[in-house]
């Protein structure tokens, strides 16, 4: 709710944030044992599944594709029947995108450690798996344990990191026209800031459709909304990179290896079959798997509830609890968000307890978030986001274009310069009666 002062300043109410004080053995403390316990066959079992649902939704595709002909099948008009085909095979590539994504989350907890006890396992399935979706296994592998160690770092941490208000070039902040907080501004710093960063409906449409198709393998190639102290020309294929140590130079070679053999398998593939059956059978798929991967991930991290941390506040359970979990595709209804949660493993409906505890397995995770869920809400926080789909990505795209230059604990602020939530704390030394206090 908004609201204009005689100042010609313009207000918002915010939303207060829980700051959590919670250590790590609180967080795992209510966790069952039992949810820690991997399954080498239980995982694999998982592994066989998704690739016989795929194999099922490639034969019914092809068998659907069989009756599509005026000998099987009566349409009022000849062009119905390749919009019918075009149609059945855009469905197979979308249902075969979220069943890959289950695959690529099974190769991702092999990078944790949560797909067995033996790391050799962990290593062969996990870089078999994500060099056949183009996934440079032991890079990503170690950028990514960096990410958990330092989530919503504002210097640390490795991807979907926000860039400041110097980043973007905006006018540097004027305490006299806005307050640092964000919750007032004058209307001259929100048409300025608007000039600079304001999105049309279709402007905004546009960037959020480019982010979820590119980004995945922008990010790989050119770090795109990765950490910006990196040097120009950081990518995952440099065993060189600043991101890895000397020690690991044989693992970056290796990955490579895996995106090499990848492309020679679909350059061969292409050579023999032709362009247009492979990518009606994989590249149209593997672009959902990306889009899927981007989607989920930038929404556990990008909301405009999550704080963001500089070194003096920054804790690793602060990080691990600055994301969110999310119903995929729960906006279109309880029956595809069952579809969205099953295919993909529950890596968006149980990511806070995966940054709390990274080793867990996705068929233990359940039971471990519904734990751990509770315990958080003791503290005043609820880690629940609106349900993950195009629509959200849309709405947090708009709301989220930068943090300030100054603070330790920072909110974004939209393309006006509002943030919508302010940070408290809970005092645990002080009580009345049992009644919580708390210091904004």
């Amino acid at each position: 709710m908004a609201t204009k002062t005689a100042n010609g300043r313009v207000t918002v109410e915010q939303t207060p944030v829980v700051i959590p004080d919670l250590t790590v053995k609180d967080c795992l403390s209510v966790i069952p044992t039992h949810c820690l316990q991997r399954s080498a066959v239980k995982s694999l079992a998982y592994v066989v599944w998704d690739f016989i649902l795929i194999g099922a939704i490639y034969k019914g595709t092809t068998a659907a594709d069989g009756f599509l002909d005026p000998a099987h099948l009566d349409l009022p008009h000849p062009l119905l029947y390749p919009a019918a085909r075009f149609s059945l095979w855009a469905l197979y590539s979308f249902a075969v995108g979220l069943v890959a994504t289950g695959l690529w989350v099974c190769a991702h907890e092999c990078g944790h450690r949560a797909f067995s006890d033996y790391k050799l396992l962990d290593d062969t399935v996990g870089w078999v798996l994500h060099s056949g979706l183009g996934v440079p296994y032991h890079s990503w592998r170690i950028t990514h344990a960096k990410h958990h160690a330092s989530t919503a770092h504002l210097t640390q941490d490795q991807v979907f990191v926000p860039k400041t208000r110097s980043e973007r070039k905006l006018p540097e902040f004027d305490p006299t026209q806005e307050d640092l907080a964000g919750s007032s501004v004058s209307e001259k710093v929100m048409a300025e800031l608007w000039e600079a960063l304001g999105d049309s409906p279709l402007g905004a449409m546009y960037g959020a459709a480019t982010y979820l198709i590119g980004g995945w393998p922008m990010y790989l190639i050119t770090n795109a909304s990765g950490q910006r102290r990196y040097p120009a020309g950081t990518n995952h294929f440099n065993p060189s990179a600043i991101m890895f140590s000397a020690r690991q130079w044989g693992a970056i070679i290796l990955s490579d290896i895996g995106i090499f053999l990848w492309m020679g398998v679909l350059g061969t593939w292409i050579y023999y079959r032709g362009f247009a059956e492979v990518f009606r059978l994989y590249l149209a798929p593997y672009l959902w798997v990306n889009h899927w991967l981007v989607l989920i991930t930038f929404l556990q991290h990008t909301d405009p509830l999550l704080p963001h941390y500089r070194a003096p506040e920054f804790t690793f359970t602060r990080g691990a609890l600055s994301t969110l979990d999310r119903n995929l595709l729960g906006d279109l209804g309880p029956i595809m968000a069952w579809i969205g949660a099953c295919t993909t493993h529950g890596i968006s409906e149980t990511h806070v307890l995966h940054h709390v505890s990274s080793k867990i397995p996705h068929y233990n995770a359940w039971e471990a978030a519904d734990a751990l869920r509770k315990r958080l809400e003791q503290s005043g926080l609820k880690l629940q986001g609106r349900p993950g789909g195009w629509a959200e990505v849309y709405r947090v795209y708009k709301a989220c274009k930068f943090v300030e230059d100054e603070g330790d604990i920072v909110f974004y602020k939209d393309a006006h310069g509002f943030a919508y939530t302010r940070p408290v704390f809970n005092d645990s030394g002080a009580s009345d009666s049992g009644v919580e206090f708390e210091k904004s």
